[in-house]
C-alpha cells in the first residue's frame, strides 16, 4: 500500500510538471517572440529562444510618451475602483445576511436580474453621458458597468452566510454594536480570503478594460493602457494589410508588425501576472468557499 501510494505521489507530481509546463511555454513563447526581430520570425517561426535580440517593437510602444501617462491613468483607475467596488460588494453582501432584513428577498431578486439582463448599450451610454455626465471625466472609467457585479455579491454574501459564526454576531448586537461597528470590526477581519477573491477579479476588470474607454473617452490625456495598445494594435495590422507599401513611409514599412502584436500582449498582462502570486492563496480560497453553502 505504501509502495502504491509513493508510486501515485510521483506520477501526480509529473503529472502536475507537465500541466504547468503546458501553461507557462506559451507565455515564454510569447516573450521570446516579442524581442526576436522580425525577419527570424517569417524565417524560423516562433521560438523558445530567439536567434538574433531586437527590441524594436518595444521602441516602437514605449517610443511614444503617452504610454506611461496611461499606464497611470489605468493604475489609478485601478486602485480606486477597485477599492470602491470592494466596499460596496461587501456592504451590499453584509446587508443581505443580517436577518429579519425587510424586502430582502426583492433586493436579492433585483440583483440577480441583472446578471440576465441589461438595458443595452445605447440606453446606457445615453444615461451615463445625458443624466449623470461623466464623458471625458475618470468616473468614466470607473463607474460604469465596472463598479459593482452581482455575481461577487453573491460569492461574499454566501462567504458571509456561511463561514461568519452568527454566534458572534448575536452577541455582539446583545452588547449594544450597532451593524456598521460589527460589519468593520467583526465581518472584514475575518474575510480575508473572499476580500482578496472580489478584489483580486475587480482588479483584473479594471486592468484588462478597454471599452469604457472606447465609449466614453475622447481626451487622449485620459485614455487607459489597454486602450492604446488596442489603438496600437489597429494601426498595425492596418499597416500590415495594406497592399500597396509604396504609399506608406519607409520607417511605417519597417515595423515589426508581429513582434510588436507578441509585445503589445506582454506589455498588457505582466502586471497582472506580477500581482497574482501575491492573491492566489487567499483567492483560491475565497472562490471555493464562497462559492458553495455548507
Amino acid at each position: 500500500m505504501v509502495k502504491r501510494d509513493k508510486a501515485f505521489q510521483i506520477f501526480a507530481h509529473i503529472f502536475m510538471i507537465f500541466l504547468a509546463i503546458l501553461v507557462v511555454l506559451p507565455v515564454a513563447i510569447l516573450i521570446m517572440a516579442s524581442i526576436s526581430s522580425e525577419s527570424d520570425i517569417l524565417k524560423y517561426g516562433y521560438s523558445l529562444i530567439p536567434k538574433h535580440l531586437d527590441f524594436t517593437s518595444y521602441k516602437f510602444i514605449f517610443g511614444e510618451g503617452s504610454i506611461f501617462r496611461s499606464y497611470f491613468v489605468t493604475i489609478f483607475v485601478t486602485l480606486v475602483g477597485t477599492v470602491t467596488s470592494v466596499v460596496i460588494t461587501t456592504m451590499v453582501s453584509y446587508t443581505l445576511t443580517v436577518p429579519g432584513l425587510p424586502g430582502k428577498k426583492i433586493i436579492s431578486f433585483y440583483i440577480l436580474f441583472t446578471m440576465l439582463f441589461s438595458g443595452g448599450l445605447i440606453p446606457t451610454y445615453m444615461m451615463w453621458c445625458n443624466i449623470f455626465h461623466i464623458k471625458n471625466t475618470i468616473w468614466a472609467l470607473i463607474v460604469p458597468s465596472m463598479l459593482c457585479s452581482a455575481f461577487q455579491i453573491m460569492i461574499t454574501r454566501t462567504y458571509f452566510s456561511s463561514n461568519i459564526p452568527k454566534e458572534i454576531l448575536e452577541s455582539a448586537r446583545i452588547d449594544g454594536m450597532n451593524e456598521f461597528g460589527i460589519f468593520f470590526k467583526m465581518v472584514l477581519p475575518l474575510s480575508k480570503p473572499i476580500i482578496a477573491t472580489i478584489g483580486f477579479m475587480q482588479a483584473l476588470a479594471y486592468w484588462n478594460d478597454w471599452k469604457n474607454s472606447l465609449y466614453y473617452i475622447t481626451d487622449k490625456k485620459l485614455v487607459g493602457i489597454q486602450a492604446l495598445l488596442n489603438n496600437m494594435l489597429t494601426n498595425v495590422q492596418y499597416l500590415a494589410q495594406s497592399m500597396d507599401a509604396s504609399s506608406v513611409s519607409t520607417d511605417a514599412v519597417n515595423v515589426p508588425t508581429l513582434g510588436i502584436r507578441m509585445a503589445i500582449a506582454v506589455v498588457g498582462m505582466i502586471p497582472m501576472i506580477i500581482l497574482y502570486p501575491f492573491f492566489q492563496k487567499h483567492y483560491m480560497k475565497g472562490l471555493t468557499i464562497g462559492a458553495v453553502k455548507g
